[in-house]
């Protein structure tokens, strides 16, 4: 299940970029807990998807997890783009999943794939979306110069 590695990947991307926003040259505190609890999200469903894997007989084969390529994000706009570009890679992976699970006759499969990681998935897309036209419009730049869209967008983001 590449499935899962993907999961995991997504994980170290999000605690990485985390991490970015933590440092004192950069320190927008919201936007980096924001992304760190993305980070525990992320690691959640990649156990709910082995755990599932688990209870249909399934077995996972790990692979290398490739290092994120985040180490030129240095502001939102970037963060953002990655994360977008990541959930919207895992929504049509997860979408060919359920396709693959209608087409072998395994409704029960298709409506786990559909409840647990495909239903909640539109929400967070549909939030890095608005939060990147957010971040757009206040003036945030995809550079480390950093400004006044960078502080607005960190004192907006809620990180409950």
């Amino acid at each position: 299940f590449t499935k899962i590695t993907n999961h995991e990947y997504q994980k170290l991307t999000d605690l990485n970029t985390a991490k970015i926003f933590e440092q004192s040259d950069v320190a927008l505190p919201r936007v980096s807990a924001y992304f760190h609890q993305e980070s525990v999200k992320e690691l959640e469903r990649a156990e709910a998807m082995l755990q599932y894997l688990s209870q249909r007989g399934g077995k996972y084969c790990n692979k290398n997890i490739q290092r994120p390529g985040t180490e030129e994000v240095c502001a939102i706009l970037p963060a953002l783009e990655i994360m977008l570009n990541q959930w919207k890679e895992e929504m049509s992976v997860m979408l060919e999943l359920n396709q693959l699970a209608h087409e072998y006759g395994d409704p029960h499969t298709a409506s786990v794939i559909k409840s647990q990681f495909i239903q909640p998935l539109v929400p967070k897309v549909k939030l890095v979306g608005d939060l990147l036209t957010s971040a757009r419009r206040v003036g945030c730049t995809a550079d480390s110069t950093g400004g006044f869209g960078e502080y607005l967008i960190d004192r907006l983001q809620e990180t409950s």
